[in-house]
This record gives structure tokens, C-alpha cells and sequence, in this order.
């Protein structure tokens, strides 16, 4: 049983303020900020390619510690999905907690078969080893939670949610084995650097946060492949601002399990927004049979 646990953040507060569970702010500034202050501070643009290019691998294995320092931000998600003749593109937003580990995003389905209009967004709560969902379906009354343990999912909730995890999404980076710094680039308005490279999942689990480690090794072993394709856009202070990943899954656990191919796009923005996330009490839980879909 997951305790009920409660977080807000108000505000961004100068990096080096200890993180406590009541705390009134999270840090905004990440290591290497190059600010010059003169009536007020500014971050200096990008002006030059060898910025980027200089040790691109070591720069994004330590991309999710820098968003541990970020703090908080606004997250929009994208997962497309294809297999055979068949794509799906599931969307979402909402906000997460990079120091706390917590977020929570509206995932809205697309519309079903018979061509009706898109169903009722799922509310999916993402914490430690965790994922709950609210109007998930499947015989679940609307009003109750169903909770899912993200360490024994096949895919390590990469996929299962219909949203990658944000931090779940900066953690494969822990894993890159190789990248190159494609060059400058923009991202909502802000200047950004653009790395191209792939990333181990079973390095990335190695290296990743305790609520991390399993998910990550559970997808290392069930994807089609080990090996995770991306591209990662990350802003003058080492931010991930926009992540795509390319992978593929097997649908099925037989001889006859079809491939599927994902590319899964998480976009961060706004750092240092507000963050509240209240877990689900035990009488908000659903304990009943789920049906199979």
C-alpha cells in the first residue's frame, strides 16, 4: 500500500536550498548557468556549435540529474504507435515533480474503431514504482483508482500509460552509448542544442534512480530490442526541453506476438510551476477484476 503523500510547489528558489517534503519551492537553477547580470540577469544564448559538440555522451547521462535540479515543469506527451497496417497517436499533459519523483497528466485516447468521438481523458498519477489511473476502463467505475506496478511491466511503463514517464524519459539517457550534436535548434520559442544517439536500457537501469532501476531493467528484457533510438534537445542550462525515443515491443507473449514500433515524444516547459500531487487513499482504490481488452 502506497501512503498518501502531498507536495507543493509554489515557486523557484535559488539552487542549494535543501529539499524537504513541505518545502515551499524547488531549485530552478541547474550546474554550469552562465548568467551576466548587469540592472537584471540573463542566460546567454547559444552562439557557438563547438558548445554542443563537446562531449555530448557524458552532457546527456547527466541530463535527468539536471532536471532533479530544475525542479518542477509543464509536460506534453505524444505515442505513436504502429503495426502493420495500424497507427494510434495517443496525447497528454499535465505537470511532474523531478525531485520528488511525482506527476500527473491527462492522456486522452483516440477514437475508437467505430469512428466515435474521443473517450473521456484517463487521469494517470505517477510515482516510484508506480502508476495509477483513474477512468481507466475495462469495468473500473469512473470514481476509482487502479494502480499498476511499473516493475512488472514488460515494457518498464515506457508504453503501458499511453505516456512515457518525463523523468522515466530523461533516465534512458543515463544509458546513451553513443550520440553526436546535430547542430542548433529551437524548442517553443527557447534556443536549443540537438543530440542524436541511442541508448542502452540495461546501462541506463544501472545508472538510474531506485524507483527507476526496475522499470528500466524490466524494459531492457522485454523490448524487441535492448538498444532505444533518440533524439534530445536540451537548453543552455543542460534542461531536456523535448525527447523523442524510437523502440519496438513484442504484443504478446507467444511465438505469434506481433512487433510493435513506438516513437514516444515527451516535451518539458514552464520549470518551476506550481506541483501538487495527492496520491489516491486505499478507499479510492479499485479491488475488483479488471476485464481484458
Amino acid at each position: 500500500m502506497v501512503a498518501r503523500q502531498h507536495r507543493t510547489v509554489p515557486g523557484a528558489l535559488p539552487l542549494g536550498r535543501r529539499r524537504v517534503w513541505t518545502r515551499a519551492g524547488a531549485a530552478a537553477a541547474a550546474a554550469g548557468l552562465v548568467m551576466v547580470c548587469g540592472a537584471g540577469c540573463r542566460s546567454i544564448p547559444l552562439t557557438s556549435d563547438a558548445r554542443g559538440a563537446a562531449d555530448p555522451v557524458g552532457l546527456l547521462q547527466r541530463a535527468a540529474d539536471t532536471l532533479e535540479r530544475a525542479g518542477t515543469s509543464k509536460v506534453r506527451t505524444s505515442m505513436e504507435m504502429a503495426t502493420g497496417g495500424t497507427r494510434v497517436t495517443i496525447r497528454g499533459a499535465g505537470v511532474y515533480d523531478y525531485a520528488e519523483r511525482l506527476g500527473r497528466l491527462q492522456v486522452r485516447l483516440p477514437q475508437d474503431a467505430a469512428g466515435s468521438s474521443e473517450r473521456r481523458p484517463i487521469t494517470e498519477l505517477l510515482a516510484p514504482g508506480a502508476l495509477y489511473m483513474k477512468n481507466r476502463g475495462a469495468g473500473v467505475p469512473a470514481d476509482k483508482w487502479v494502480r499498476v506496478d511499473t516493475a512488472g511491466l514488460s515494457d518498464g511503463n515506457l508504453v503501458t500509460g499511453g505516456a512515457t514517464d518525463p523523468l522515466a524519459a530523461a533516465e534512458v539517457l543515463r544509458g546513451t552509448r553513443t550520440a553526436r550534436y546535430v547542430g542548433e535548434s529551437e524548442v517553443g520559442g527557447t534556443a536549443v542544442r540537438h543530440y542524436r544517439g541511442t541508448a542502452d536500457l540495461a546501462r541506463a537501469a544501472e545508472q538510474a534512480s531506485k524507483g527507476n532501476r526496475a522499470p528500466l531493467r524490466a524494459a531492457a528484457k522485454g523490448f524487441a530490442s535492448p538498444t532505444v533510438r533518440f533524439d534530445a534537445y536540451l537548453d543552455d542550462q543542460g534542461r531536456v526541453r523535448e525527447v523523442r525515443h524510437r523502440f519496438s515491443f513484442l504484443n504478446g507473449r507467444h511465438d505469434g506476438a506481433v512487433p510493435v514500433a513506438v516513437a514516444s515524444t515527451t516535451l518539458l516547459y514552464d520549470f518551476g510551476v506550481p506541483v501538487s500531487v495527492r496520491l489516491p487513499e486505499p478507499a479510492d482504490m479499485y479491488a475488483g477484476k479488471i476485464a481484458e481488452n
